[in-house]
């Protein structure tokens, strides 16, 4: 992948940049301080503190890319009494020469987890710890199918400059008929378009505080 180059954020953290695409796989203002924000602690921790009762959570991530969401959200989940199912997709996996040159600040044994993950089967559910199955798949969300339903959803595809053919009402329309009731939906992109066209399928829309370096992020309720 001679079109990845590794690149240090704000926070300190890295980031791949795809020189094709012209666009970063996080935040140059810092990617363990977006991935922090937007996705856990707006997604997975709010929708925990909202919903203390539920103990078994599904979540769907859309865009798997360096793992940065996946290992953060195991982190956050040795702390609490709940059982995660964690899907992934990402139909261009990255290799582990260039996972294993990424720095996000982890501990020792996180770093253990974060290798694992990575290094766990696509296409089958691994047991990464008693509380967390993590299923990664090679797909495009237009060819995925699911027997269940989502409480999170993390969407951190690229930007809609980037990848348009994620960001149209048909795919926000197939997420929402995914999401369970109460479920959200969790992005770092705040665009009008896609606030009118989450709200044009079915979602109730917020406009939050986003990361370092964005001004708002966008969560979404199935109400």
């Amino acid at each position: 992948m001679n079109n990845l180059h590794f690149k240090q954020t704000a926070d300190g953290s890295s980031t791949l940049y795809n020189s094709l695409l012209d666009e970063h796989y996080h935040s140059i203002h810092g990617a363990l301080n977006e991935s922090i924000h937007v996705f856990i602690r707006k997604g997975f921790l709010d929708f925990v503190d909202l919903y203390k009762s539920v103990k078994n959570i599904n979540i769907l991530e859309i865009g798997f890319g360096t793992g940065l969401n996946c290992i953060l959200t195991f982190i956050e989940n040795l702390k609490l009494n709940t059982s995660l199912n964690y899907t992934s997709l990402e139909p261009f996996p990255l290799e582990m020469k260039i996972i294993d040159n990424l720095d996000f600040n982890l501990d020792s044994r996180q770093l253990d987890a974060f290798k694992l993950i990575h290094q766990s089967f696509w296409g089958n559910p691994v047991e990464i710890n008693k509380q967390f199955y993590l299923e990664k798949s090679i797909l495009e969300l237009k060819d995925f199918n699911a027997d269940k339903f989502y409480d999170i959803i993390y969407f951190d595809a690229f930007a809609p400059s980037k990848q348009p053919e994620l960001w149209k009402v048909d795919i926000f329309s197939k997420l929402f008929n995914l999401t369970s009731k109460n479920g959200v939906l969790v992005t770092y992109c705040a665009k009008g378009q896609v606030r009118r066209d989450l709200e044009k399928v079915g979602y109730f829309v917020e406009r939050l505080e986003g990361p370092p370096g964005k001004r708002e992020m966008i969560r979404a309720t199935k109400v």
